[in-house]
């Protein structure tokens, strides 16, 4: 079964909307692993509009599972990365005007920029991996760039107001982790996922992790962060079993 890698960003949002101390993100990855993350990822900003520095070193030091930061490939940011060591880093764009990371990282058009981070990261000991949306020529430079991985944009399959466009979105996404695999790269879905949209998603074959952020911290507002992961894990489990027992894919 596909790995969970819970964003809890949203935790530090809630916070930063009173400027106070609570609700805690470290605390609540803490909950995110004793319901069953895998994974647990942040995005450190450049301006720190949620996740500060007090929290990356405070989930370096507590984090039990996976720590993966999403960062930009800015200097100071890189630096900082390299002083904390996640054990993975995904590189993402970064605009201040935006709510949330839109598409991916124009891997293609910055990669005389990237490489250069890549080496820095993987020479330190930290896995790397570069959110891009899910096209070939993207796929190929990442794996000229030396990641380790891809997190494909789903948000193409989850923004899809059609059927059609939908099943289009979930072809495009089945190719793009075809390719990626073909380029010896570990493959990561994430961003839009939601308990109704991500069973067919779960269901493409190759997908090693789902990052999610927004739909498990708003459930876990309702029934908590443990029991919000245990569901999301079961939407995977079920995906699992679908495809063991050979019930359908989602492109079908």
């Amino acid at each position: 079964m596909a790995g969970l890698g819970v964003n809890i960003d949203h935790i530090a949002t809630i916070r930063q909307a009173r400027l106070t101390d609570e609700p805690d993100p470290v605390w609540a990855a803490v909950e995110a692993e004793l319901g069953g993350a895998d994974c647990i990822t942040f995005h450190l900003r450049e301006d720190r509009r949620h996740i500060n520095d007090r929290d990356a070193t405070l989930l370096r030091q507590t984090v039990a599972t996976k720590l993966n930061m999403e960062m930009a490939i800015a200097p100071g940011i890189v630096r900082i990365a390299l002083n904390l060591k996640p054990d993975q880093a995904t590189l993402v764009p970064e605009k201040r005007e935006e709510l949330t990371t839109e598409g991916g990282l124009n891997v293609v058009k910055l990669r005389r920029r990237i490489a250069p981070v890549v080496k820095k990261l993987r020479a330190a000991g930290i896995e790397t991996s570069a959110f891009i949306e899910p096209e070939p020529d993207q796929i190929a430079a990442s794996a000229e760039c030396g990641f380790d991985a891809i997190e494909l944009w789903t948000a193409g399959y989850c923004d899809a107001k059609t059927t059609k466009a939908q099943i289009l979105a979930l072809e495009k996404l089945d190719r793009g982790v075809e390719l990626g695999l073909e380029h010896e790269l570990i493959v990561h879905g994430g961003h839009g996922l939601t308990y109704r949209n991500v069973q067919p998603v779960a269901e493409i074959v190759g997908f090693s992790e789902f990052n999610i952020g927004h739909s498990i911290v708003a459930r876990a507002a309702f029934v908590g962060m443990r029991a919000a992961v245990r569901e999301m894990k079961r939407l995977l489990e079920m995906a699992e079993n679908r495809l063991m027992l050979g019930i359908g894919t989602a492109t079908e």
